[in-house]
């Protein structure tokens, strides 16, 4: 069968999931169908409805789209099964019921952003930046009824240098899974895929989540160490960014969004969270083992500055620490 020939369904919403499906139809492969998110009610009373990536992009290429607001709906699965589809791509999407991924001949397989089975879960880039992983990568593989568990079709591997961000290494693979997604598609089409059981790749030790991150989840403890606390503060940078509290005093705290520092490792008897600052060049935090220099936050309802800007107007109180 020629690419041309080959139905392709594709699921995905964010931007992360836009750029597999462009290498697709840039491709020259037959996409008939896009299968993406409602759109979302945004503004003040929620009277604009936006678009995800995916749809965006789906309507400038005239893309047939569709946005079920439940994926077992009579309606939604008839609608479906009417594309004919050969195969399903997944990046980025919800979890499908079992009536919708079996649906394909050829099945349907997920890119998923880290080396399965590591990782499984919503947020991968994220927590493999916040453990301090030296390494990545991303992951084509069938789906079966437990979520991120199917048999791997192939990984990519990258480095994570220590002053990348999550910005980085998500701009990384969404370029690379681009790449794997095609090639993927043609391994399919040629029939000399071999899949690998995940049980066969799970190394030493445990294996590693990747829930869903929340607000509270971003709040950063202080008492972790420096490396520790580097690395989650780049692990939620620039998006959704780690946070902390300045206590001034009794009656007065500020909530910062800190999205870029430097590691100083140093001796010191000064309690963790403790505030050092010369109040014009340099805003420092104390930890166990050293020091966070703090080189760009955001202060609430404010933009993102670098800390020269912000001392400029921070009144710096002498017993002030973080929490």
């Amino acid at each position: 069968m020629e690419k041309k020939d080959l139905r392709i369904v594709y699921m995905g919403t964010p931007e992360f999931a836009v750029e597999s499906l462009r290498c697709l139809v840039e491709g020259g492969y037959n996409v008939v169908g896009v299968i993406t998110m409602p759109d979302k009610p945004i503004g003040r009373h929620g009277s604009i409805l936006q678009p995800s990536p995916v749809k965006q992009y789906a309507m400038t290429q005239g893309l047939k789209v569709l946005q079920p607001e439940k994926l077992k709906d009579e309606t939604f699965v008839e609608e479906l099964r009417s594309l004919h589809a050969d195969l399903q791509i997944v990046v980025a999407f919800r979890m499908l019921p079992e009536i919708v991924w079996q649906m394909p001949r050829l099945g349907t397989f997920n890119l998923h952003a880290s080396l399965l089975p590591q990782y499984r879960g919503a947020a991968p880039i994220n927590w493999a930046v916040i453990n301090g992983e030296t390494e990545t990568g991303i992951t084509t593989f069938f789906l079966k009824h437990e979520i991120d568990t199917g048999e791997i079709i192939d990984q990519v591997r990258i480095p994570i240098a220590d002053t990348d961000n999550v910005g980085v290494v998500y701009d990384k693979l969404m370029e690379l899974g681009g790449k794997l997604v095609v090639k993927t598609v043609d391994a399919i089409l040629a029939g000399n895929i071999k899949t690998i059981p995940q049980e066969n790749l799970v190394k030493v030790g445990e294996l590693r989540p990747a829930p869903k991150i929340f607000k509270e989840t971003c709040r950063i403890n202080w008492s972790g160490g420096v490396k520790k606390t580097y690395d989650f503060i780049r692990g939620l940078s620039p998006y959704p960014g780690a946070w902390t509290e300045i206590h001034e005093s009794e009656n007065q705290t500020t909530t910062l969004k800190i999205f870029e520092a430097e590691k100083i490792f140093a001796v010191h008897s000064l309690k963790s969270g403790t505030i050092i600052t010369d109040k014009k060049t340099y805003f420092r935090i104390a930890l166990n083992d050293g020091y966070l220099n703090i080189l760009s936050l955001q202060m609430a309802g404010k933009k993102r500055m670098d800390i020269n800007d912000f001392l400029k107007g921070y009144r710096h109180h002498e017993n002030a620490f973080v929490e």
